[in-house]
């Protein structure tokens, strides 16, 4: 590898249609902008990731320690040097992500601005069919498929989980496409540097959900968002439910700042598990007393199991995972919708009361 220095709002009308080709220009440097906390068991595998990389052009790295107390900063520093690849590392700062992004953003010189991440894995060809994506389609940004991969069986469950469309906000309707679709939000993505000229900088408010976020912006600036399926990520998901149940509940009450700042909702799907949460709170404060309620409740939770069991065999069996991982992918399902519906009807309660989310432990 070559090395130098240093789902919010309404559906994009466009989403699902076929790419359309614009003019663009080539890409000869690619800027990788990476946030990180705390991630030095990744490390390694993060920076053998990137000098595997085969784009021919010129690449730029810079990474966001946000505070790492792990020694994330010099295990990167080290593992670069072994590796052959120039890292400008970027300390001192918040550990939200935003803070991370926009101040590799403001020293990025590359054509394209990559986001990465140290939590997941990259193919050697990433970098490069990020680039022809640009070029091809003249999108402001581009992205792929994520590909969730365990090791652990909580993280094999949890990434069956995110592999059907019950799973989610890990779940995108676009994961099964075969061609490039234009799309209103993808994972990480590869940006053009108009797209912030266009956009701005990702809100720096926000703990969570600044992607969808920044997107959502930048589809209202008239940019496009492309999801190209050649493009692949593999994310090791979180390896405990209490992991799990901390990161759904950040997204879901995350959620209620975005839908402020825009003034709209968010889709219908992102809506299903608190309405889903705070009927059977409803439906089961009745039930003592009203036999509707505990008919109603009854039926709810009926097709609540009927549809988990339906989607969790048919990730299992698209996953060829053993059937005794079933009862722990439907225990994920239920940590999934409880704790992101919870989380929204936290954030809300907050906003109510004219309070921001409180910021925990692991939000970056």
């Amino acid at each position: 590898m070559t090395t130098t220095a240093d789902s919010v709002g309404r559906a994009d009308p466009r989403a699902d249609t076929p790419v359309v080709a614009a003019a663009a220009g080539p890409i000869r440097r690619i800027s990788v902008i990476v946030p990180m906390r705390n991630e030095a068991r990744h490390i390694d595998q993060f920076v053998e990731d990137l000098a595997s990389q085969d784009f021919t052009g010129a690449v730029q790295v810079l990474v966001a320690d946000g505070g790492s107390t792990d020694g994330s900063g010099e295990r990167l520093v080290q593992a670069a040097a072994d590796a052959g690849v120039t890292v400008t590392l970027i300390a001192g700062l918040q550990r939200w992500v935003s803070h991370g992004l926009n101040a590799c953003i403001r020293r990025a010189n590359g054509d394209l601005i990559v986001r990465m991440d140290c939590h997941s894995r990259y193919p050697p060809d990433y970098l490069r069919r990020c680039a022809v994506a640009a070029e091809e389609t003249g999108a402001e940004n581009v992205g792929g498929a994520v590909v969730a991969e365990g090791v652990t069986a909580t993280e094999r469950a949890v990434a069956c989980a995110m592999d059907s469309a019950f799973g989610g906000i890990g779940w995108t309707r676009h994961g099964d496409a075969a061609t490039r679709v234009e799309a209103d939000t993808v994972t990480f993505g590869a940006f053009r540097r108009r797209a912030f000229e266009r956009a701005g900088l990702f809100d720096e408010s926000l703990a969570r959900n600044q992607d969808d976020e920044f997107n959502l912006r930048l589809r209202r600036a008239g940019g496009r968002i492309v999801l190209d399926p050649a493009i692949n990520v593999r994310y090791r998901p979180r390896g405990s439910f209490r992991g799990v149940f901390r990161q759904y509940f950040e997204y879901g009450r995350w959620k209620i700042p975005v839908m402020l700042k825009h003034r709209r909702a968010t889709s219908i799907r992102s809506l299903a598990p608190p309405a889903f949460v705070v009927s059977v709170l409803v439906l089961g404060a009745a039930a003592p007393w009203f036999a509707a309620a505990r008919w109603l409740l009854a039926a709810e939770l009926l097709l609540y199991v009927v549809a988990a069991v339906a989607f969790g065999v048919a990730a299992v069996h698209r996953r060829r995972e053993p059937w005794r991982m079933l009862p722990r992918v439907l225990g994920v399902f239920v940590t999934f919708h409880v704790a992101f519906g919870i989380g929204v009807v936290v954030g809300t309660a907050s906003a109510a009361v004219g309070r921001l989310p409180a910021v925990a432990e692991g939000a970056a």
